[in-house]
C-alpha cells in the first residue's frame, strides 16, 4: 500500500508511520520537519500546511490511505480538498475531547458533541481543543468522498509523548518511598500507549475500516494503573501511595489533568466523571488490543532516561514533599 501521513515525524503520527513502514508499505511524510524527524525507511517531504498550496505537488501521486492527526480546522479541509481525489481510504485521529458531556460514565460514540468552532486569529489551537478537533472532523467526513475512519482517542502515552503527562507517574514512582495519589483508588481512568494504537490505526487502514471509534483502554481503577506502574519501574515492590481525597487536593490547590501544580490524570468528580470511563467496545470488537500498564511505564522510564530534557508535567518535588507534610499532619496549605 502507499500510504500518506501528514506528519509523522512526532509521536503518534510518527509511531504510524514507523508501524506502516514495518509492515513492508511505501510511506510518505509530510511535515515542517520542526518537531522532529520522520521514522527509518519513510520518505519525507517538507511542507506548511499554512500554504494549502504546498500539498498541491502530492496530488500527482495516488494513495491507498492518508492518515491526518491536525487539530486545525483549516488545514483538515485543504488537506481533503487537495488531496481526496487522489486517495481510497482516510483516517482523522480526532479526540475523545469532541464529547459535549463529560459526567455520564459510559458513553460509547453516539454521545453529545461539542459545537464545532473555527480558531480565532492568534489564537492558540489548544483553546477550545474538543471544538477545534470537531471541525476537523466535520472537514474530513463531509469533505471525502471515499471511506472515512475516525478515531476518537483518550489520553495516548508511552515513550516520545510530549505532553509530560502519563511521564510524571513513572519518574515519581521511580524515585519515591512515598508517593501522594490523587483521587481515590477506586475512580475508573484510561490511558493507551501510543504503540498499540498505532498498530490499530495501521490494521484499520489495511482493512479499510470505516466508521467512528472511541480508542482506548478499558477503565480501570486508579488505583490498580498507579500500582502497575509501580510494579513495572520498582523491583522492590514500588511506593507507598498515600491518598489524597478532593476535598484535600482542592484545598491545597492541585490542579487537574497536567500542567504545572496538577496532579496527572485526576479530574475532580461529578464533573468529569465520565472523562474516562468511556465504552470502547466497539474498538476491541475490531481488533484494538493494549499491553499491560507495567511494560508502558517501564519503557516510559527507559526514554526518560534516554533523554533528559523531555517534558515531564505535574507537582515539583517540593510541591509534592510539601503536599505529603500537609497529608500526613492533616494541616492546611498557607
Amino acid at each position: 500500500m502507499r500510504i500518506l501521513v501528514l506528519g509523522g515525524t512526532q509521536f503518534l503520527s510518527r509511531a504510524v508511520a514507523a508501524e506502516f513502514a514495518a509492515r513492508g508499505h511505501d510511506v510518505t511524510c509530510v511535515a515542517r520537519g520542526r518537531s522532529g524527524t520522520a521514522p527509518a525507511r519513510v520518505r519525507f517531504v517538507r511542507a506548511d500546511r499554512d500554504d494549502p498550496e504546498s500539498l498541491t505537488p502530492l496530488t500527482a501521486e495516488h494513495w491507498d490511505t492518508v492518515l491526518d492527526v491536525t487539530r486545525t480546522p483549516a488545514h483538515a479541509r485543504a488537506a481533503v480538498a487537495t488531496l481526496g481525489p487522489s486517495a481510497d481510504h482516510w483516517t482523522y485521529v480526532s479526540t475523545c475531547s469532541v464529547y459535549a458531556d463529560l459526567a455520564t460514565p459510559g458513553q460509547a460514540e453516539d454521545a453529545s458533541l461539542v459545537t464545532a468552532a473555527e480558531p480565532a486569529e492568534g489564537e492558540s489551537p489548544w483553546e477550545r481543543y474538543g471544538e477545534f478537533k470537531r471541525a476537523c472532523e466535520l472537514a474530513v467526513t463531509e469533505g471525502f468522498a471515499g471511506g472515512v475512519l475516525l478515531v476518537r482517542p483518550g489520553l495516548i502515552v508511552g515513550p516520545e509523548d510530549p505532553s509530560g503527562r502519563f511521564a510524571y507517574w513513572p519518574r515519581r514512582m521511580a524515585a519515591d518511598d512515598v508517593v501522594l495519589a490523587p483521587g481515590s483508588p477506586d475512580e475508573p481512568v484510561q490511558i493507551i500507549d501510543v504503540r498499540d494504537l498505532a498498530r490499530w490505526l495501521v490494521s484499520g487502514a489495511e482493512r479499510r475500516l470505516t466508521g467512528v471509534f472511541n480508542t482506548v483502554s478499558e477503565p480501570m481503577p486508579r488505583g490498580e494503573l498507579l500500582e502497575s506502574v509501580a510494579r513495572g519501574v520498582r523491583v522492590d515492590g514500588g511506593p507507598r501511595l498515600a491518598w489524597a481525597d478532593q476535598e484535600f487536593l482542592e484545598a491545597h490547590d492541585v490542579r487537574m489533568w497536567s500542567g504545572d501544580r496538577s496532579a496527572p490524570l485526576w479530574v475532580p468528580l461529578p464533573e468529569y466523571a465520565g472523562h474516562m470511563s468511556r465504552d470502547v467496545s466497539a474498538a476491541i470488537a475490531e481488533g484494538l488490543a493494549v499491553r499491560p500498564v507495567e511494560e508502558t511505564a517501564r519503557d516510559t522510564l527507559a526514554w526518560l532516561e534516554r533523554t533528559p530534557d523531555a517534558a515531564v508535567t505535574g507537582l515539583t518535588d517540593a510541591e509534592h514533599a510539601e503536599l505529603l507534610r500537609h497529608l500526613h499532619t492533616g494541616t492546611m496549605s498557607s
